[in-house]
């Protein structure tokens, strides 16, 4: 009965209470991914839809149509990003956290900076934490995870790196669901940047104003991250086209824009990076702006991945065997001496 116990007790802890997190997750303001996003963003696209429909700009006869329909929502490969949302907070439990909590020991946190300042240079009087200095402060902390997020995902572009990202890419068709398509490698490495970053920002800025701040929020969630999410965050994986037009897309990255990001023709690798502002594409050479005419745009990373990326052991184990190959050697056959 112990042992029976204790089974269950461990189904709970690394299946049963992940999986029921990841789905009250999509009630929760703090991811992209959530109802109320997810509705603000096809309130758009049905505005979208009604608006081009009126001036005949689209075959689509029906808003279920204009959305792609049953042949992108019921695609087997949607099918996997559903799965996969949810099998991804399993592994985020069993292989991210523990490998995280190994590292942190050795990570300097916000008070570590604070407290390294005030020893070289003394303490600081408290400055009120007034709500525009909350406002500059979440504002910061904002700019700088967007920035850290464009190198990253710059980074795993590269020839080393690619194998794992390439996880994400290699969806043929795009629904709300594959923003979680990432493979654990690089949820692991965005957490650790992330952390390493943010926390350095932080301890200055605490040490700057004599103690902590507060980021300003709205229903619990950052102002800022709060008003992204709202336009449309959600049509970026999508099959519909919205373009903020190329003035707007200078400074704010459109669905448009990460369409083209994932589009297999080779015009558009390797362009538009960003996550939230596109201003990071524009200042280090890799935007591509979009007009109101849609790009005809066909999604994944080529024939030869279309029938391979399908499962949840491809997306999860096939990255490792693929970077092996890559980076080990490959083991030629001994010459025969004939003599």
């Amino acid at each position: 009965m112990d042992v029976l116990t204790q089974l269950l007790a461990q189904l709970e802890r690394w299946v049963i209470t992940p999986v029921t997190t990841q789905f009250f997750g999509l009630f929760d303001l703090n991811g992209r991914l959530g109802v109320v996003f997810l509705c603000a963003s096809f309130s758009i696209a049905y505005a979208l839809f009604r608006y081009r429909k009126s001036r005949q700009l689209t075959d689509a006869q029906t808003f279920w149509q204009f959305i792609g329909g049953r042949r992108v929502f019921g695609h087997r490969s949607a099918w996997l990003d559903y799965r996969y949302y949810f099998i991804k907070a399993i592994l985020k439990v069993a292989l991210v956290l523990p490998l995280v909590a190994l590292v942190d020991p050795y990570i300097l946190r916000s008070g570590d900076y604070q407290q390294f300042f005030t020893q070289l240079w003394g303490a600081r009087e408290q400055v009120p934490n007034h709500p525009w200095i909350a406002s500059l402060y979440g504002f910061g902390v904002f700019l700088l995870r967007d920035f850290l997020h464009y190198w990253i995902h710059r980074a795993f572009h590269s020839r080393y790196l690619w194998d794992f990202h390439k996880v994400h890419h290699s969806a043929p068709v795009l629904v709300p669901a594959t923003a979680s398509r990432i493979h654990i490698v690089e949820t692991l490495v965005e957490r650790l940047v992330m952390t390493v970053g943010l926390a350095a920002f932080a301890g200055v800025v605490w040490y700057a104003c004599g103690g902590e701040v507060s980021r300003y929020t709205l229903f619990g969630v950052t102002w800022l991250v709060l008003f992204v999410n709202s336009l449309a965050a959600n049509l970026r994986h999508s099959h519909v086209w919205l373009s903020f037009g190329p003035r707007i897309e200078h400074v704010l990255n459109s669905p448009a824009q990460h369409q083209i990001h994932h589009s297999d023709a080779p015009r558009h690798h390797n362009k538009n990076f960003a996550t939230n502002l596109s201003v990071w594409d524009w200042m280090f050479g890799t935007l591509y702006l979009t007009t109101s005419t849609p790009e005809p745009l066909r999604f994944g990373t080529g024939e030869a991945d279309r029938e391979r990326y399908l499962t949840l052991y491809s997306l999860i184990v096939m990255p490792f065997v693929d970077s092996a190959r890559r980076l080990l050697p490959a083991r030629r056959p001994r010459a025969i001496d004939m003599r």
